[in-house]
């Protein structure tokens, strides 16, 4: 028997030989993509990237896969940008400030109170996300998509509503987001910059005690616990990106490239048309549980929105943020109600 199996194998080896030779059609190791998040696993966000994977792995019939690491397990903002760069990821869901390092115009929705409700953000975006788009590949990044994560609002542990309680405060902002940084000294108020990850035990620990995040984002990363106030006045429109490194990109045959553009074009537009109830319903729940929503008087507002602009001046004179893309921005958002969307 042993001997019959050597001239079987033989013959075996060299069809399959022939067939190669003869250009027969051979199965392809699969392309993953992967992926890494601060979004927790379960989550909104989680949930609406799954069903884009699994719909690439459907659409591509197994020749793309995306793998997921959710919750921070790769790493801050930084590793993550780091191991993209060393292709050990192919990609990260990254908010616009983590991504400021790599492309400086990628924060510009999130200049303080630069947009002012949702429907100026429609129609801004409309507009700027394909330029923002260019951008990013002109930095080495392709843009998957890009998501509103909402207005950012002032939230407490105790009452913020006058300027000697906000200079007082340990506030958090994000680890290298420079528009915050420089917004909240022009206040007077001197920041904590941490990277998210970390905020939830700064929070337990008392080393932060006022974080700047939306309702739904706040809920999401289980900040809610410890805060007890929300300064009603929204800071800025925070987006999340999702990107992949350009070179990881140009390795997908380009009718892979349309299958993937697709199913995160999806995710992002189903997660974009559910964010403003997802707000209104976390800070529901939050209020549920003991938030009180409080007012500053209308001279510390002004007082604030005009350090906000002096901010975004400042940015737009030193070129720190494209003039021309700033441009875009303040056309879209003065457009009539309705037009650009």
């Amino acid at each position: 028997m042993f001997a019959m199996k050597l001239p079987c194998k033989s013959l075996l080896a060299g069809l399959a030989f022939a067939l190669v030779a003869l250009g027969a059609p051979v199965a392809a190791q699969a392309q993953t993509i992967k992926i890494a998040t601060l979004a927790p696993d379960g989550s909104a966000w989680m949930k609406e990237l799954r069903v884009a994977a699994a719909e690439i792995k459907a659409g591509s019939q197994g020749r793309v896969e995306v793998k997921y690491y959710p919750g921070g397990v790769m790493g801050n903002d930084a590793v993550v940008l780091r191991k993209m760069r060393l292709g050990q990821l192919q990609g990260g869901v990254l908010t616009s400030s983590e991504l400021a390092a790599v492309y400086p115009d990628a924060p510009i929705y999130s200049l303080p109170f630069l947009l002012q409700d949702w429907d100026q953000v429609k129609r801004v975006r409309a507009q700027v996300d394909p330029l923002l788009a260019k951008g990013f590949e002109g930095k080495g990044l392709h843009m998957l998509g890009a998501t509103g994560i909402g207005f950012a609002y002032v939230m407490s542990t105790r009452p913020v509503h006058s300027r000697a309680e906000m200079v007082k405060s340990k506030l958090w902002i994000p680890q290298g987001d420079t528009i915050a940084d420089v917004t909240f000294r022009s206040g007077g108020v001197t920041p904590i910059p941490l990277p998210i990850g970390d905020v939830f035990t700064s929070l337990q620990t008392g080393l932060v005690d006022t974080v700047a995040n939306t309702p739904s984002g706040t809920v999401a990363l289980q900040w809610h616990g410890k805060l007890r106030y929300m300064l009603d006045l929204p800071l800025s429109y925070v987006v999340g990106f999702m990107v992949m490194d350009q070179k990881a990109w140009q390795k997908l045959a380009p009718a892979d490239q349309a299958i993937v553009t697709k199913a995160f074009a999806g995710a992002a537009a189903r997660m974009d048309a559910s964010i403003q109830r997802d707000d209104e319903s976390a800070l529901k729940a939050m209020q549920k549980q003991g938030l009180k929503v409080i007012s500053m008087d209308a001279a510390e507002t002004a007082r604030w929105r005009e350090i906000g602009a002096q901010v975004t001046r400042k940015l737009e004179s030193d070129k720190a943020i494209s003039p021309a893309l700033l441009a875009a921005v303040r056309r879209a958002a003065a457009a009539p109600a309705g037009k650009g969307r």
